[in-house]
């Protein structure tokens, strides 16, 4: 951030309540001057080779690799996570994701030859290239500030783009890091540009900057206020916008299992995860002695701030969400819902925004923790006659991103997991596909529009152009061109007669009249 505004915001720890520094916010106008620079930067950088790219970012990951611990505990003083958490689900999967993309975006996005379609156009020969859409903007948040964005550079970079990027203002000392690791792969000037701009106004000035494409995760609200001023310019979009995940429990689940599942992928990241467990649906016939489990496993978890790799949770990342969390445990106890485990409390947290993780039964309808998206340490566990009373509970959201099923049968599992409304469905597991890069990340209904990871997410970060090429030789006009006359009516009733009526007489007069038209396109 070369130039800004003298507006300086203090950043604190959310575990220790400490101010740790200052930072300024950027003006529109330096983000408007960082997207020209970025789309002179990226006219020389879409000439680049695939492998050439792919040097560039193999020696970012280098730079994440050799900075690790710097980068882990950056991310746990901003976020509150503990550093197990921070190097467990941003810095390895980032490392991991970097290397997957450097080796497959070739396959993925270099030219595909199409096979002909019909025989009539035998002549033709047709391919498609993947366009960069030139400068990518990415607006990202602050539950995973390393791990979300630099997927999402990467992807755009080894696709041809530049890449302008806002991170979530608490957590401006890991974009810092993001850039020293985007320095390090000796990036054109420009190439990669970083604002700080205010959450409250950022979407707007990224949409006025003149970027090509918006990559968006954040709340729905804002979203869909997005993706409606975007449609103004008819700029695309990629929204991630959460999630109010499902579990379902089978009868012949693995049980210890399954509960440490849950315990993991609902409380990870203090709950603070778009993709984790919130709503946990439970066969009857198994349902007392899971709970069971996930109240033993719950009631084991030490919270507090991480001094010695002592703790498993740290604290929520903002005041505004360990309000968010007490809003919908107080919603769902005067509604008729039970406490019956919580975590214990470690290193005596006497500042900070901790909440201990929470297991809440009786559960209804009435209550927010089925309704919206918890973001926080709070499971809610129903018992369901059967399967089918669970997948009908399970596809009762507006929200749709990630849901898992639990079983020791494997067929069970997928049949299960095609019915679940979701962008991406784990059997025995849940939480951890953001961190297989092969995987697209998105949801379904109002859990966003788009994806990111894998193939899918590579081609987002493109357009496709197909180019069509006449290799025969000779030919000097089509048989449908200029003049028309009743014989280039016959002539294409036959080519219709030649490829399709069924009789064969049919088909060989047909082939004669279609010869007839066809020499004509070697005439004058």
């Amino acid at each position: 951030m070369t130039e800004s505004a003298e507006k300086k915001i203090p950043l604190m720890s959310p575990a220790t309540g400490e101010i740790t520094g200052y930072v300024q916010e950027d003006s529109e106008e330096l983000l408007r001057k960082a997207v020209e620079s970025a789309r002179t930067a990226q006219k020389i950088w879409e000439k680049k080779t695939f492998g050439e790219r792919a040097e560039a970012v193999l020696a970012i990951r280098d730079f994440v690799v050799a900075q690790a611990d710097r980068i882990v505990e950056v991310i746990a003083k901003t976020t509150g996570k503990t550093r197990i958490d921070a190097l467990s689900t941003e810095v390895v999967p980032v490392a991991m994701g970097i290397g997957y993309y450097a080796k497959n975006t070739l396959r993925f996005l270099g030219r595909k030859k199409l096979r002909p379609g019909n025989l009539l156009f035998i002549n033709k020969r047709s391919y498609i290239d993947r366009v960069p859409w030139g400068v990518v903007g990415i607006i990202s948040p602050w539950n995973y500030p390393f791990a979300i964005p630099f997927h999402e550079v990467v992807m755009a970079v080894m696709a041809g783009n530049a890449v302008v990027l806002k991170v979530a203002t608490q957590t401006q000392e890991v974009g810092d890091l993001i850039g020293e690791a985007m320095n390090a792969g000796k990036l054109p000037d420009g190439l990669f540009a970083r604002v700080n701009l205010p959450g409250r106004t950022a979407g707007d000035a990224f949409i006025r900057s003149g970027i090509d494409k918006l990559f968006f995760t954040g709340s729905v609200a804002v979203g869909k206020e997005l993706m409606a001023k975007a449609a103004a310019r008819l700029l695309p979009v990629s929204l991630e916008l959460g999630g109010n995940d499902a579990m379902i429990v089978c009868g012949d689940a693995d049980l210890p299992r399954a509960a440490a599942g849950a315990v993991w992928a609902g409380f990870s990241n203090c709950g603070q995860s778009c993709g984790g467990v919130e709503r946990i649906f439970v066969e009857a016939g198994v349902y007392d002695t899971f709970t069971t489990l996930l109240r033993e496993n719950t009631a084991a978890l030490r919270q507090g701030p991480d001094k010695n790799f002592d703790v498993d949770i740290g604290s929520l990342s903002n005041k505004a969400q360990l309000e968010k969390v007490r809003t919908h445990l107080q919603d769902a106890l005067a509604k008729g819902a039970k406490i019956t485990s919580t975590s214990r409390q470690s290193n005596s947290p006497e500042k900070g925004f901790f909440h201990p993780a929470v297991v809440l039964e009786e559960v209804d309808d009435s209550m927010m923790v089925l309704r919206e998206e918890i973001f926080g340490p709070l499971l809610a566990v129903l018992r369901v006659k059967d399967v089918a009373e669970a997948v009908l509970r399970a596809n009762d959201s507006h929200l749709g991103l990630t849901a898992s099923v639990w079983t020791k049968d494997r067929e069970k599992g997928r049949n299960i997991a095609a019915q679940l409304q979701a962008g991406a469905v784990t059997i025995n597991d849940h939480l951890m596909s953001h961190g297989l890069a092969e995987t697209p990340w998105g949801g379904f209904k109002e859990s966003g529009i788009g994806r990111t990871h894998g193939k899918l997410g590579l081609e987002e970060m493109t357009q496709p152009r197909v180019i069509i090429d006449d290799v025969l030789p000779g030919v000097r006009k089509n048989m449908w061109w200029y003049p028309h006359g009743k014989e280039i009516y016959d002539g294409l009733k036959g080519v219709l007669n030649f490829l399709y009526a069924p009789a064969v007489n049919s088909r060989l007069r047909g082939m004669l009249v279609m010869l007839k038209l066809f020499m004509r396109t070697f005439q004058r």
